[in-house]
Protein backbone atom coordinates (compact mmCIF):
# COMPACT_ATOMS: atom_id res chain seq x y z
CA UNK A 1 0.00 0.00 0.00
CA UNK A 2 2.60 1.96 0.80
CA UNK A 3 4.88 2.01 -2.21
CA UNK A 4 1.75 2.18 -4.13
CA UNK A 5 1.17 5.90 -2.67
CA UNK A 6 5.39 6.53 -2.55
CA UNK A 7 4.75 5.95 -6.68
CA UNK A 8 1.91 8.14 -6.98
CA UNK A 9 3.35 11.25 -5.21
CA UNK A 10 6.65 10.23 -7.50
CA UNK A 11 5.01 10.77 -10.56
CA UNK A 12 3.15 13.62 -10.08
CA UNK A 13 6.19 15.28 -8.74
CA UNK A 14 8.16 14.34 -12.01
CA UNK A 15 5.21 15.49 -14.35
CA UNK A 16 4.97 18.55 -12.46
CA UNK A 17 8.79 19.12 -12.07
CA UNK A 18 8.55 18.30 -16.36
CA UNK A 19 5.89 20.75 -16.60
CA UNK A 20 7.20 23.28 -14.54
CA UNK A 21 10.73 22.89 -17.15
CA UNK A 22 8.48 22.82 -20.53
CA UNK A 23 8.83 25.89 -22.70
CA UNK A 24 5.51 28.17 -22.79
CA UNK A 25 4.77 27.90 -26.53
CA UNK A 26 5.47 31.41 -28.44
CA UNK A 27 1.77 31.81 -29.37
CA UNK A 28 0.62 30.50 -25.90
CA UNK A 29 3.31 33.63 -24.31
CA UNK A 30 2.67 36.05 -27.10
CA UNK A 31 -1.01 35.51 -26.48
CA UNK A 32 -0.73 35.68 -22.72
CA UNK A 33 0.93 39.36 -22.82
CA UNK A 34 -1.56 40.25 -25.76
CA UNK A 35 -4.24 39.52 -23.32
CA UNK A 36 -2.64 41.12 -20.23
CA UNK A 37 -2.81 44.70 -22.14
CA UNK A 38 0.76 44.29 -24.16
CA UNK A 39 1.11 46.45 -26.98
CA UNK A 40 2.45 44.47 -29.95
CA UNK A 41 5.08 46.78 -31.87
CA UNK A 42 6.34 45.07 -35.53
CA UNK A 43 10.04 45.75 -36.49
CA UNK A 44 9.45 46.53 -40.05
CA UNK A 45 12.29 48.84 -40.48
CA UNK A 46 16.15 48.37 -40.81
CA UNK A 47 16.46 50.38 -37.29
CA UNK A 48 13.90 48.74 -35.40
CA UNK A 49 15.05 45.30 -36.10
CA UNK A 50 18.12 46.25 -35.04
CA UNK A 51 17.09 47.63 -31.73
CA UNK A 52 14.92 44.41 -31.25
CA UNK A 53 17.79 41.91 -31.93
CA UNK A 54 19.32 43.70 -29.44
CA UNK A 55 17.11 43.04 -27.06
CA UNK A 56 17.61 39.52 -24.73
CA UNK A 57 15.37 37.07 -26.64
CA UNK A 58 12.23 35.30 -25.64
CA UNK A 59 12.21 36.66 -22.31
CA UNK A 60 10.63 40.11 -20.57
CA UNK A 61 12.83 42.27 -19.79
CA UNK A 62 12.43 45.81 -17.36
CA UNK A 63 13.40 48.53 -19.08
CA UNK A 64 12.67 52.60 -18.13
CA UNK A 65 11.97 54.80 -20.26
CA UNK A 66 11.25 58.85 -20.62
CA UNK A 67 7.76 58.38 -20.37
CA UNK A 68 7.95 55.53 -17.47
CA UNK A 69 8.96 52.14 -16.69
CA UNK A 70 8.37 49.51 -19.41
CA UNK A 71 8.13 45.76 -19.57
CA UNK A 72 9.35 44.30 -22.77
CA UNK A 73 9.39 40.94 -24.77
CA UNK A 74 11.22 40.63 -27.86
CA UNK A 75 10.72 37.72 -30.54
CA UNK A 76 13.10 38.60 -33.55
CA UNK A 77 13.14 35.00 -34.48
CA UNK A 78 9.72 34.20 -34.34
CA UNK A 79 6.94 37.22 -35.02
CA UNK A 80 9.60 39.82 -35.52
CA UNK A 81 7.78 41.89 -32.94
CA UNK A 82 8.29 43.12 -29.59
CA UNK A 83 5.74 43.39 -26.73
CA UNK A 84 5.80 46.46 -24.67
CA UNK A 85 3.68 46.83 -21.14
CA UNK A 86 3.42 48.55 -18.29
CA UNK A 87 3.58 47.72 -14.58
CA UNK A 88 0.29 46.95 -14.35
CA UNK A 89 0.06 44.76 -17.62
CA UNK A 90 2.79 42.84 -16.04
CA UNK A 91 1.48 42.52 -13.25
CA UNK A 92 -1.50 41.30 -15.08
CA UNK A 93 0.49 38.90 -17.27
CA UNK A 94 2.04 37.32 -14.20
CA UNK A 95 -1.45 36.53 -12.57
CA UNK A 96 -2.77 34.82 -16.00
CA UNK A 97 0.54 32.65 -16.27
CA UNK A 98 -0.22 32.18 -12.39
CA UNK A 99 -3.96 31.14 -13.05
CA UNK A 100 -2.47 28.87 -16.53
CA UNK A 101 -0.03 26.87 -14.42
CA UNK A 102 -2.11 26.04 -11.77
CA UNK A 103 -4.84 24.49 -14.36
CA UNK A 104 -1.95 22.68 -15.38
CA UNK A 105 -1.40 21.38 -12.42
CA UNK A 106 -4.99 20.20 -11.76
CA UNK A 107 -5.21 18.41 -14.96
CA UNK A 108 -1.92 16.21 -14.26
CA UNK A 109 -2.86 15.32 -10.70
CA UNK A 110 -6.76 14.25 -12.15
CA UNK A 111 -4.63 12.79 -14.95
CA UNK A 112 -2.63 10.96 -11.95
CA UNK A 113 -5.48 9.75 -10.05
CA UNK A 114 -7.81 7.98 -12.83
CA UNK A 115 -4.30 6.41 -13.71
CA UNK A 116 -4.45 5.12 -10.18
CA UNK A 117 -7.86 4.11 -9.52
CA UNK A 118 -7.31 2.32 -12.89
CA UNK A 119 -4.38 0.68 -12.01
CA UNK A 120 -4.04 -3.42 -13.12
CA UNK A 121 -1.26 -3.88 -10.90
CA UNK A 122 1.45 -3.55 -13.77
CA UNK A 123 2.49 -6.25 -16.23
CA UNK A 124 2.78 -8.95 -13.68
CA UNK A 125 -0.90 -8.47 -12.16
CA UNK A 126 -2.22 -7.47 -8.74
CA UNK A 127 -0.19 -11.19 -7.33
CA UNK A 128 3.04 -9.54 -8.08
CA UNK A 129 5.09 -9.32 -4.79
CA UNK A 130 4.67 -6.13 -3.34
CA UNK A 131 1.00 -5.23 -4.65
CA UNK A 132 -0.95 -6.65 -1.81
Amino acid sequence: MMNGKFALFAGLAAVVGMAGCASVGAQEKEGQLSAAGFTRLQADTPARVAKLQALPQNTIVFAQRKRGPVYIYADAAGCNCAFVGSPAAYQQYQEIRTANNIAQMQEVTAQLNVAAAEDWGGAWGPLAPGWY
